[in-house]
């Protein structure tokens, strides 16, 4: 196997993304690309990641390959590369050689590591809405509801987006109207859930891929976010919903 990357960010950006709520993970190579899916520890989020043979210069591999690495031995040497490096991986003697060639040629070996865990499965889930928005209108969404309290509700129609927020004393509200940014498909009236911001301040880093971003949840029922760059990258999250007795 020896992949290159001339566009190291792609990589750089999606692990230390990954990182924050993933320890360890195994990565399929295959003929389309460089993949991933994975739980955090506590069963709560799942991502989806797919770096594609597209982005790369040159993606040689033979045949399927799984790497089971360290994310945050991945996330620091990773975090060693210039924009204007040339990134080449390499597997060797249970080691991932890592390149980085510009100017200078650096080179960092990392462990692969057993990886006894059982292969995810994506779910298959359906959602009566499907919200398409700038990728900073969530960002900034969360950021502000992070403010007042620890878990946020989405509540979604055919005409907006509502995304708020209620703590002891204060709240949030943040509403985010179809139009010519935001597209909302929905096939409901009303769908509402509430998930953790904790979790969503990692995810909301997806913005650092890709512009927009892709909204679907249903009530009491999981959230999923992608973040798409074509040809690219793909990173999603699957976010189990925070279900409260009132």
């Amino acid at each position: 196997m020896k992949l290159t990357l001339a566009e190291p960010k792609y990589l750089k950006d999606s692990i230390s993304i990954i990182s924050e709520l993933v320890n360890e993970a195994k990565f399929n190579i295959t003929k389309e690309g460089f993949e991933l899916v994975a739980m955090d520890p506590a069963n709560v989020a799942m991502v989806i990641f797919k770096l594609l043979a597209s982005t790369f210069t040159e993606f040689n591999v033979d045949k399927d390959e799984q790497l089971a690495i360290n994310l945050s031995n991945l996330k620091q040497v990773l975090r060693r590369s210039k924009s204007n490096d040339v990134v080449t991986l390499e597997t060797a003697e249970g080691k991932l050689k890592i390149e980085f060639k510009s100017d200078t040629t650096r080179t960092f070996s990392i462990p692969l590591i057993e990886l006894e865990e059982k292969e995810q499965r994506i779910p298959e889930l359906k959602f009566p809405i499907n919200v398409t928005t700038p990728a900073s209108v969530l960002s900034e969404a969360i950021s502000d509801v992070d403010v007042v309290a620890e878990s946020v509700t989405f509540l979604g129609d055919p005409n907006k987006l509502v995304v708020s927020a209620e703590g002891d004393l204060s709240k949030a509200k943040i509403e985010i109207s179809a139009g010519t940014e935001t597209q909302i498909k929905a096939s409901d009236d009303k769908v509402k859930a509430k998930y953790s911001i904790e979790y969503l301040k990692k995810m909301i880093d997806g913005a650092k891929l890709a512009d927009r971003v892709n909204i679907q949840f249903n009530s009491d029922y999981p959230l999923r976010l992608d973040y798409l760059a074509v040809d690219k990258v793909m990173l999603s999250f699957i976010l189990a919903p925070r279900v409260e007795n009132d």
